[in-house]
């Protein structure tokens, strides 16, 4: 019983009624859990592949976001139940170790839930369920290292991580473009990335957007783009072999620490103290000038005293820039970030070709280009779009094909797409489910049965028959002994995805088969919901 009080102050009490609630235990607790993530997995299932369905998504403070990507539908919608915040949880996963298959990883999940509950009503403990589910996937991860190919590139010869990358576009809203902002991704990745350590850190790429124009000019600039101006409207919108003070200091007198109060009672003593101030801000850009000091940009702001000082002594500046943009600068330019004026020297100076100020329509929007660094390990992907969703949409499908990029130089072996590498897994473990004499067969068989989904959602969502489509492209693996005849979701005429270019990267599909295993398993063996306040 608890007491609480209404709009108008009124109190009223509130009875929990603890003894008309029933506690869901063993298999009613299974099913129930099923339930929840199969719902969330239904959500995802029309979203998947080249054709799939996208989702509008609104949030509480009006804000919009349409997108077909697994992990931001996810992320956006209100979760309560706990079984389908671990199906969250499991899309967060593979978004952060792989950047692709958010979508794939949920709808696998969700098809090996449903055969589990069938194995369920048979009376299959679901301790067996599991083992079986265990060993199929270790039959299919092995079987996927069989069936991939590896595939040679360099910086010569992109055409493979280009195909690869627009097999992950063309299933996004972008994909009318996909040939131009995989080069894009491609191109960035291998800007920042270290062949030899077969390394790329993702962080040296910054993806900016801007409303207006349309997705044709998104562009990569080897460099930085700042969302700034010039400080001051007459100081010069383009510097050539610039040298630029990166600082995180501010143009003003400093401040003592401690409270202090000054009395002012006559002008000498205020024109004294006016033109210390004035010595300061001097001091300050003389200081930036002897050092060689061409463009100064501060992550702080200035008053108009010190800007009006520095356009007089011909120095253009940039205010109020962000840490971690100050920091991409830094890198680009192989400067250093400076603390204080008096650590300025040469050596700290960064190096740029060519610095400009470009303006965008008639909504006299600026920004800053920073182009031709001394260290080009940091690039900007420029986005254009009509308005702000598409923009959005198309980073996050951006950052996919970055991942793929990224992936596929730390290991460049790819499986074929267009469910292929589902149907073959799922032949190679319906035959090694008849080597295993005991109740995990059944586990193991519906494991295969599980992995079929995939493929058959790839036709349902093209608008074909989902059934027809699948055992006729699974006769044709089996008669032919060939693992890379797929669902043909784009009317090519073919069913064969090497001769339409559509790859994925093999430890995207190794890690989306054993994620969803091992979030299965752990749905599986919770037999008993308890809340809260029955503890």
């Amino acid at each position: 019983m608890a007491l609480a009080f209404d709009e108008y102050g009124r109190p009223f009490i509130i009875l929990k009624e603890q003894e008309q609630k029933s506690r869901l235990r063993g298999l009613d607790a299974q099913k129930s859990n099923i339930s929840a993530g199969k719902a969330v997995a239904r959500i995802l299932r029309t979203s998947l592949g080249p054709k799939g369905m996208d989702k509008m998504l609104s949030s509480p403070d009006g804000d919009v976001t349409i997108s077909n990507d697994g992990a931001t539908i996810l992320e956006q919608m209100d979760v309560d139940n706990q079984i389908a915040k671990l199906m969250v949880e499991l899309s967060r996963s593979q978004d952060y170790e792989i950047g692709d298959g958010t979508t794939g990883v949920v709808v696998l999940a969700g098809a090996l839930l449903e055969q589990a509950e069938k194995l369920l009503e048979r009376g299959i403990h679901p301790i067996r369920v599991a083992e079986g589910y265990e060993t199929a996937s270790r039959i299919a991860v092995e079987h996927l290292e069989h069936v991939a190919n590896k595939f040679e590139f360099g910086v010569t010869d992109l055409e493979p991580l280009i195909q690869t990358c627009m097999t992950t576009l063309s299933s996004k809203i972008v994909n009318r473009c996909k040939r131009s902002l995989a080069e894009i991704a491609v191109k960035a990745v291998l800007a920042v990335a270290d062949l030899e350590r077969k390394d790329v850190n993702l962080d040296l790429i910054k993806v900016e957007g801007k409303v207006g124009g349309k997705l044709e000019d998104t562009e990569l600039i080897y460099g930085i783009v700042v969302d700034k101006d010039m400080s001051h409207p007459q100081m010069p919108k383009q510097i050539e072999d610039a040298q630029i003070a990166i600082l995180t200091c501010p143009f003003e007198p400093p401040k003592p620490k401690t409270k202090h109060k000054v009395d002012i009672d006559t002008v000498e003593k205020f024109q004294t103290l006016r033109k210390q101030e004035q010595q300061y801000f001097d001091d300050m850009v003389q200081k930036c000038k002897d050092v060689g000091a061409t463009l100064v940009i501060c992550q702080w702001g200035f008053d108009d005293e010190a800007n009006h000082l520095l356009m007089n002594r011909n120095l253009p500046a940039v205010r109020w820039v962000g840490g971690v943009e100050l920091e991409l600068i830094a890198i680009a330019t192989g400067g250093r970030i400076v603390p204080r004026f008096q650590e300025l020297t040469p050596e700290k100076l960064g190096k740029a070709g060519l610095v400009r100020e470009k303006s965008f329509g008639t909504t006299k929007d600026r920004m800053l280009y920073i182009e031709h660094c001394a260290n080009s390990r940091a690039v900007t992907i420029f986005i254009r779009g009509g308005n702000k969703m598409i923009i959005e949409e198309t980073k996050r499908s951006i950052h996919d094909a970055l991942c793929v990029a990224r992936n596929l130089i730390r290991n460049n072996s790819i499986v074929y797409g267009g469910g292929s590498a589902e149907i073959s897994c799922s032949i190679a473990v319906e035959a090694a489910a008849d080597k295993h004499p005991g109740v995990e067969q059944y586990a193991i068989r519906a494991f295969g049965d599980a992995l079929e989904y995939i493929p058959m959602a790839l036709a349902e969502n093209s608008g074909l028959q989902p059934i027809e489509t699948l055992s006729a492209v699974k006769s044709q693996q089996i008669k032919d002994n060939y693992p890379h005849f797929g669902i043909d979701c784009n009317d090519v005429g073919t069913n064969d995805m090497r001769e339409q270019n559509v790859f994925e990267t093999l430890i995207g599909k190794q890690q989306q088969i054993l994620l969803a295993t091992q979030v299965v398993k752990m749905i599986l063996k919770i037999d008993d919901v308890i809340s809260p306040s029955e503890y």
